[in-house]
């Protein structure tokens, strides 16, 4: 039996109690039986996990309509309150039950064109470019700024000069926007 197997008996023995099925649980008996279970949707039946499933999601939901009972005749506001609030938990509960047996029942389909994994921050580009040809061996970089440029060593240092553009100079005494005064 794996420790998968006795943990989830300790913790059904625990649950169940002295005042609960507790001193009726045959501890090798429970053991088997969990096992059998492993066994059973391991070779691929789901047939008990939906069934488990369902039953969760059908006690959700007569918790759910026993809390807001018990909120509704509630006379203060904590009590209601309270109530409403773990009703409203249950259903939750309930809805995300019932999901992941729609989901066992009806898996989604993914159609994947490229899966990318990725362990850092990487920006990943799925666009459908060109790939360049083998001749084409200059870094984009080298094509965008005209030149060879490496990076300088120290990322506080003063950047290589580069040319003016004359048209993105400032605007000098002559070509400036007359603001009148008021």
């Amino acid at each position: 039996m794996t420790a998968h197997g006795i943990a989830a008996s300790r913790a059904i023995q625990a649950v169940e109690g002295k005042g609960g099925f507790g001193k009726y649980l045959d501890t090798p008996e429970l053991i088997n039986c969990l096992r059998d279970q492993a066994a059973v949707v391991h070779g691929g039946d789901l047939a008990l996990t939906e069934a488990m499933l369902m039953n969760q999601a059908t006690t959700l939901q007569s918790l759910f309509s026993r809390l807001i009972e018990r909120g509704m005749g509630c006379d203060h506001y904590p009590g209601f309150e309270a109530n409403l609030k773990m009703a409203l938990r249950a259903q939750s509960q309930c809805r995300a039950t019932l999901e992941t047996l729609a989901a066992i029942k009806n898996p989604p389909v993914v159609f994947a064109r490229q899966a990318n994994v990725t362990t850092g921050p990487q920006q990943i580009n799925n666009s459908a470019a060109v790939a360049p040809r083998a001749q084409e061996n200059e870094s984009q970089q080298t094509q965008l700024s005209g030149g060879n440029h490496e990076l300088l060593p120290n990322a506080r240092a003063q950047g290589l000069a580069g040319r003016i553009d004359p048209a993105m100079a400032t605007v000098g005494e002559i070509h400036r926007a007359e603001v009148g005064s008021r």
